[in-house]
């Protein structure tokens, strides 16, 4: 992501074009400081829930408050010093967490029904909550595609037969 940035920002005048793919540099990827504090080899702590941002580890949440402080939102909405340059005299800090709160409501929205069928088919809700996100997080530190193989009833035939 790093190198799509300087190579957009430099010969893609200020990125305005995409030569990075051009480079061999396809995908953007979304990554986080948790993942790039578990790429430099810290282990990923306890598993906790935290009020509002939901489940996460040890090294996740700190890699929260670094996430925080790349946010343009953030920057844009927290810092006086722009008020003058930009003109955003009408954004104030709270509109940070305006943001922020309806991300949340708008992932949960999204994910409602598989929520609801966990909740309504797991013996122990929480131990599959926190599995699933363990899961995913590993997945995403590993960039591993996701796979879109459908299950039909064949996948269960060789089970039984076994």
């Amino acid at each position: 992501n790093t190198g799509r940035f300087i190579i957009n920002t430099t010969l893609g005048i200020l990125g305005l074009i995409d030569v990075a793919q051009y480079f061999g540099l396809n995908e953007y990827e979304k990554e986080d400081y948790g993942q790039t504090f578990a790429k430099l080899g810290a282990r990923p702590g306890c598993y906790l829930v935290l009020p509002v941002l939901g489940p996460t580890t040890t090294r996740d949440a700190v890699g929260l408050i670094g996430n925080v402080f790349v946010d343009p939102v953030y920057h844009l909405t927290h810092n006086s010093e722009t008020d003058i340059i930009v003109g955003n005299e009408n954004l104030s800090e709270h509109n940070y967490y305006y943001y922020r709160g309806t991300d949340a409501v708008d992932f949960r929205s999204k994910n409602i029904e598989s929520f609801e069928s966990l909740e309504k088919n797991s013996i122990d809700f929480y131990a599959s909550l926190k599995s699933l996100y363990l899961q995913n997080r590993q997945q995403r530190i590993l960039n591993s595609p996701i796979s879109n193989k459908d299950s039909n009833d064949s996948d269960w035939e060789e089970i039984d037969n076994q």
